[in-house]
């Protein structure tokens, strides 16, 4: 079965072989090293002042962000289902909110953002995703994070980029906190999860909140090469590896520039077969189709051509899919997905086929590569 959900991702096999040799003691010269090495390559990925790894999912993550880095009141966009769950993490620990609730295909907006901030004086930090994985939407991140710091720059801007990090090139010139996911782009069974943050941050952040999720005291240890609790020793040899295997392989440059034309191409052949991509601004990660055949789709992908592609959840759940295009994904398995939803599409009676999708994939692919 090919894993083509946007996220979890596929796993390389040289990931899994060095994830399954000896279990390494996490407060031996051994594991620091290997995390020394790690640190450094995630200083190259994210561009931040300062990095830390935590032993959680994304939304662990997420709450370390905003217990540390929100003080007040939090500005949350809603355009799925990640971003609501901002906005639940600041009440779940005693801070307000303040929500934009936007339909999932539908970016946030530089204007609407100021009008918030100018409307409530107690906002002290925002919470963004970059990408929405929800419905695969693109937040135009970058441009709000640069309006509000004009305006006020003690604001903190936390922009998740859980399904962003590793895709795309991201300017974190007025971005504190940066967060990334394991089992997204970084190719890495869940359970490790990254943040970059300003030295704003850092200094916002002060002795710190919470206790598992106390941002400076991590800080201090992993400056260190350690780890304030028990690291995710597994998962950061295996960080490790994909990290030099991308270095390898071309490096980022390459990787940015492989993500986008499969993006470009996989798009492209899926509306010349006369499907409708549903985020108004879609993101590089995923390619997100609003269909009503949706289940349909999905349940023909898995069972007869051995595809297995993410559905919708909420009031999307049965009415949208959503294709991965996110990692080291080898390009003759991408134009099999892309080919199979042609063929699902005839089998539902929809379209007769003719390898229309295999064609434009290939055309659009291999055209930006010359």
């Amino acid at each position: 079965m090919l894993l083509f959900t946007p996220g979890p991702t596929p796993v390389p096999q040289n990931v899994r072989n060095a994830m399954s040799d000896a279990t390494l003691h996490h407060r031996t010269p051994e594991f620091e090293a290997i995390f020394e090495k790690a640190r450094k390559y995630l200083f190259d990925l994210f561009k931040s002042d300062e990095i830390v790894m935590l032993s959680s999912s994304g939304t662990g993550a997420m709450e370390s962000a905003v217990i540390n880095l929100c003080h007040n009141t939090l500005l949350n966009i809603n355009s799925g289902k990640f971003g609501e769950r901002f906005g639940k993490i600041a009440l779940a620990n005693g801070l307000k909110s303040v929500e934009i609730k936007n339909e999932w295909d539908t970016p946030a907006t530089v204007e609407a953002v100021m009008r918030a901030i100018e409307n409530n004086p107690a906002i002290d930090a925002i919470a963004i995703q970059i990408s929405e994985s929800a419905g695969g939407l693109r937040h135009p991140v970058e441009a709000i994070a640069k309006a509000i710091k004009e305006v006020n720059p003690s604001i903190m801007v936390i922009a998740d980029g859980i399904t962003a990090v590793g895709v795309e090139v991201i300017d974190i010139t007025n971005i504190d906190c940066l967060i990334a996911g394991s089992q997204k782009a970084l190719m890495l069974p869940p359970g490790l999860s990254i943040l970059g943050l300003s030295n704003k941050a850092i200094e916002k952040i002060g002795a710190g909140r919470g206790y598992y999720f106390n941002l400076a005291i991590e800080i201090k240890n992993q400056r260190k090469n350690t780890t304030a609790w028990t690291a995710a020793t597994t998962l950061i040899i295996g960080l490790l590896e994909i990290l030099e295997t991308i270095e390898k392989d071309g490096g980022l440059e390459k990787l940015y520039k492989q993500t986008a034309m499969r993006a470009k191409a996989v798009q492209a052949s899926l509306e010349a077969i006369g499907l409708h991509v549903y985020p108004k601004t879609p993101a590089l990660s995923m390619t997100t189709i609003d269909d009503i055949n949706a289940s349909e789709i999905r349940k023909i992908l898995a069972k007869d051509f051995e595809v297995n592609v993410a559905g919708g959840q909420d009031h999307l759940a049965g009415k949208i899919f959503r294709i991965n295009q996110m990692g080291l994904i080898p390009i003759y398995e991408m134009a099999w997905v892309v080919n199979a939803v042609e063929l699902s599409l005839a089998k539902l009676g929809r379209r007769k086929y003719d390898g229309e999708a295999n064609k434009v994939f290939n055309e659009v692919y291999f055209q930006a590569d010359i």
